[in-house]
């Protein structure tokens, strides 16, 4: 079995192809619904096949790594600790279904604006702390400051947008939403993330020996994860309201005005599925970082101990 490496994922990383497989895998709904004792096993299997690299009686590859990617989907790859359930990615499409399609259905109220805003995100900053780049603890106090940040942003962005858009033709208000996701991620996951930030995230030689910690490597990683976070809500959050605009002209919901949502939420189901792991593959994981780009000081790290490496690795988080 010594052509198995389960600490590489399966598929290439070095194409896009790859790394959409990879997370299409990953990010599974399915992997969400595991129990606690399913998850368990796929963590001693694979623990046991790394230290023996023996195939488990009633394995083959396939299985194999069908219980790999169980694990991953539930166990940080930094801290090894089992994240909780609703802030893994395989949570993204169940959770972001039912939050996005109330954002863009109840959108005229500031209540319900303010309500669906907080929802969205509280869920928001569960996700970027589970899934958070190295093994750094963060500490309440900074937890508590990022959380008020990330939703005073994403409410104050909502609500002034949709003072604005009061006069202008329904769509406009129907975008509302996504235009307030966007700017708030950008305040989320930054905050969420200041730990990494302020200390560094761990970074290693493409070897995996650990040269230290970066706020470059750091700086980085985030900035791709709010990339592709707004591009994760790109489709849900435009579509859904354009195509809901364009059925409702043609009176499509005149006899049945309650088929807005179940129209809504089927499209943004759809939408959240697939945008999650395609979303994710823009960028790998596992990012890198030329060495001359580093600290000063880690350059010299490099320099002295491994003069042949040139870019360093570091988990970017998702």
């Amino acid at each position: 079995m010594g052509g198995i490496d389960l600490d590489k994922p399966r598929y290439d990383q070095s194409t896009y192809m790859g790394r959409a497989k990879h997370f299409l895998r990953l990010t599974s709904p399915l992997n969400a619904f595991a129990s606690d004792k399913e998850l368990d096993e796929a963590k001693k299997i694979v623990t046991e096949f790394r230290k023996s690299r023996r195939m488990p009686p009633g394995y083959d590859e396939d299985k194999l790594w069908d219980t790999k990617y169980l694990y991953d989907s539930a166990f940080h790859p930094d801290t090894g600790e089992k994240m909780f359930v609703m802030g893994r990615m395989s949570a993204q499409a169940p959770m972001n279904t039912i939050i996005t399609g109330g954002m863009i259905t109840f959108y005229k109220t500031t209540p319900a604006t303010v309500f669906w805003q907080w929802l969205n995100q509280t869920f928001n900053a569960l996700v970027n702390y589970t899934n958070r780049s190295g093994d750094a603890p963060i500490s309440t106090t900074q937890l508590l400051a990022s959380y008020c940040a990330a939703c005073g942003g994403a409410l104050t962005t909502a609500l002034f947008l949709n003072s604005k858009v009061k006069n202008m033709p329904p769509i406009f208000a129907r975008l509302v939403p996504f235009a307030a996701v966007c700017g708030a991620n950008f305040i989320n996951i930054p905050m969420m993330r200041s730990n990494e930030l302020l200390g560094g995230t761990p970074v290693f030689t493409p070897s995996g020996e650990r040269i230290g910690e970066s706020k470059r490597a750091a700086q980085l990683g985030i900035m791709l994860v709010c990339v592709s976070r707004v591009l994760m809500a790109l489709p849900g959050m435009t579509l859904t309201p354009v195509l809901t605009n364009m059925a409702t002209k043609r009176g499509v919901f005149r006899k049945y005005p309650w088929g807005v949502m179940p129209f809504q939420l089927v499209l943004v189901g759809a939408c959240v599925t697939f945008a999650t792991p395609l979303c994710c593959a823009l960028f790998s994981q596992q990012a890198t970082l030329q060495v001359q780009r580093l600290e000063p000081h880690l350059q010299e790290v490099v320099a002295k101990k491994h003069p042949e490496v040139t870019e360093v690795v570091f988990n970017k988080g998702l």
